[in-house]
């Protein structure tokens, strides 16, 4: 099996289903909305919060992981946008899986 195939595999409960699209498309949201409140914004208040709540309980990690982070604001930025994705796509999955259960039951 390919790389891209196994990829989209391994993506495929994410993607399935209007449930699982539309929590993307809420943590898409959560994560534009963090961005420009960190990056534009005159104050970013707890900008953070919103993605972190989307993502629950895996964005706590995404969190605790970008705290330590020192140096520039765009690599812990970064890196928080790198594990709250991380954290969607797995919960994404999840619900993608919870969806195909319920509906075959």
């Amino acid at each position: 099996m390919e790389r891209s195939a196994r990829l989209r595999a391994l993506l495929a409960p994410a993607t399935d289903n209007w449930l699982s699209r539309g929590y993307l498309a809420l943590v898409a949201v959560a994560i534009g909305f963090f961005l420009y409140a960190v990056h534009i914004s005159p104050d970013p208040g707890f900008a953070a919060i919103w993605p972190v709540f989307a993502t629950a309980p895996l964005g706590f990690g995404a969190l605790l992981l970008a705290v330590p982070v020192g140096g520039a604001q765009w690599l812990g930025s970064l890196v928080f946008v790198a594990g709250t994705v991380a954290a969607g796509l797995v919960n994404a999955s999840l619900l993608g899986m919870l969806a195909r259960g319920l509906r075959t039951a």
